[in-house]
C-alpha cells in the first residue's frame, strides 16, 4: 500500500527531470510523464536467423540489441528504435551467454560470450565506443559458496546499482547448470548472480538463490537499493513449477531471501515441464518502482503469445498485463528508455518470433501496457488508469 501512495500526488508524477539521479554526468532516472500519454506500441524485425534475444540502452541513449547461437551480433539504433544500423560482429563463432550489462559509471557495455552451450569457457567482450567495437578481455570470476563457477546463459541482461553502501557495482544474474543440460542433473541446478566492484574485470558470485532446480534469471534494482530477483523454474518436480520465483537482496547481491512462488506470473507454456526465459526491467523512474516482465502466457504445448505484466510495487503485485504477439514468441529480454535521449519514455522488448520469424523488437509505452487484461492481483492507481 505504502508503494502505491506514491501516485496519489500529480507532483511525483509529473516531477522534473531535476530529480533525476546522475551517473556520468548524465540522468539514469526521472519522471514518469515520458512513458504516460498517448498510448504507443510499434514492432519491426531485427535478426532473421539463430535465436538468443537480449536488449539494453546505453548511457548515450542507444537502444543495443544483440543476438546469437552461432555468431553473438548486434545491431545499434540511435533514434530511439525507430530504424536500425547494419549487424556488428561481437564474437565469432560465439554463443550468446546472457545479456549484455551497461556500466553507468563509464558507459563501458560488456558481453558475456560462451564457446558453445554451457557448462562452456566464457570471454567477456568490452565496448568504449557505444557498441560500435568490441574487444575480448581477460576476467576473474570466482566460485560460489558451493565451490562452483556460474555460467552465464540465458539470463537477463546486467545492471549497474544507483544507490547504497555499493552503489557503482555491476550486477547480472548467472546460473550453475551442475555437470550438464540434462533432466538428470536439474535437482542440482539454481541461479544466482556475479558481481563486479572494479569495472567488470574482478566478479565475485553470490550465495545460491534460495531454491534448486532454477535457471534464467533477472534482477532489477528497486528505489530503495534492495535487489528484486526474478527466476525461472528448470526442474518439474518442483511445486507449482510452471509459475515464476522471485526473491529479494538487500547487501547488494550478495545474498538473497524472502524466496516465493509468484503465483500470477506464467513460465512459459502450461502444459510443459520447465519454463521459459523471460525479460524484466525496472522503469528509470526516480522515487518509483515500476516494473515491467515479459514472458509467453498460452495454456497449451506450444511457445506463443508474447507478453508484458506491468507492476507497481516493486514485484509485490501485477495489476495488468498485455498481449504483444498473438503467434509464436519464446526467449525475451525487456528495457527502457533514458531520460534525456531519443530513447526516453519507451519501453524495449525483444523477442524470438514474430510475424517473420528470427527476432523482433516492440517498443511501446506505459499507457499501452495499462490498457490491457486485469489480472486480478493488485490495482493500477487511477490517475494512471486509461
Amino acid at each position: 500500500m505504502k508503494r502505491f501512495l506514491l501516485f496519489n500526488a500529480a507532483s511525483l508524477i509529473f516531477a522534473s527531470v531535476a530529480t533525476s539521479l546522475m551517473a556520468a554526468d548524465r540522468p539514469v532516472e526521472g519522471p514518469l510523464r515520458s512513458f504516460v500519454g498517448e498510448a504507443r506500441m510499434e514492432m519491426q524485425q531485427v535478426f532473421r536467423d539463430e535465436r538468443f534475444p537480449n536488449i539494453v540502452v546505453t548511457l548515450d541513449g542507444t537502444v543495443l540489441a544483440t543476438w546469437g547461437n552461432k555468431s553473438v551480433r548486434a545491431r545499434r539504433s540511435e533514434d530511439g528504435g525507430a530504424t536500425w544500423g547494419p549487424e556488428i560482429t561481437v564474437a565469432q563463432p560465439g554463443f550468446q551467454g546472457g545479456g549484455t550489462t551497461v556500466d553507468e559509471t563509464t558507459g563501458d557495455i560488456l558481453a558475456f560470450v560462451e564457446d558453445h552451450h554451457p557448462p562452456s569457457p566464457l570471454t567477456v567482450f568490452r565496448s568504449s565506443d557505444d557498441g560500435r567495437t568490441w574487444q575480448p578481455e581477460k576476467v576473474t570470476i570466482h566460485a560460489d559458496s558451493n565451490g562452483n563457477t556460474p555460467s552465464m546463459h540465458m539470463n537477463e541482461h546486467g545492471i549497474t546499482l544507483r544507490h547504497g553502501l555499493h552503489k557503482g557495482r555491476l550486477l547480472r544474474p548467472t546460473r550453475y547448470y551442475g555437470k550438464k543440460n540434462d533432466r538428470s542433473e536439474w535437482p542440482n541446478h539454481y541461479t544466482n548472480a556475479i558481481y563486479s566492484d572494479d569495472r567488470g574485470r574482478t566478479w565475485r558470485t553470490s550465495d545460491p538463490f534460495p531454491e534448486n532446480g532454477t535457471g534464467e534469471a533477472t534482477v532489477a534494482e528497486l528505489s530503495d537499493g534492495r535487489l528484486y530477483y526474478n527466476s525461472r523454474v528448470h526442474w518439474q518436480e518442483r511445486p507449482k513449477n510452471t509459475r515464476r520465483r522471485s526473491a529479494i537482496s538487500d547487501d547488494g547481491g550478495q545474498t538473497w531471501k524472502d524466496w516465493r512462488v509468484v503465483d500470477v506470473l506464467p513460465d512459459g507454456h502450461q502444459h510443459r515441464s520447465y519454463g521459459c526465459m523471460g525479460g524484466l526491467a525496472r522503469l528509470p523512474v526516480a522515487g518509483q518502482d515500476v516494473l515491467i516482465f515479459s514472458n509467453i502466457d498460452t495454456p497449451n504445448a506450444k511457445r506463443e503469445r508474447g507478453t508484458v505484466w506491468v507492476s507497481m510495487d516493486g514485484g509485490m503485485t501485477w495489476p495488468v498485463k498485455r498481449l504483444v504477439y498473438e503467434g509464436a514468441s519464446a526467449y525475451s529480454s525487456l528495457t527502457a528508455g533514458r531520460p534525456g535521449t531519443p530513447s526516453e519514455g519507451w519501453i524495449y522488448l525483444h523477442f524470438e518470433g514474430g510475424p517473420e520469424g528470427g527476432s523482433q523488437v516492440a517498443r511501446f509505452n506505459l499507457s499501452w501496457l495499462i490498457a490491457g487484461e486485469p489480472t486480478g492481483d493488485g490495482t493500477i492507481p487511477a490517475q494512471l488508469r486509461p
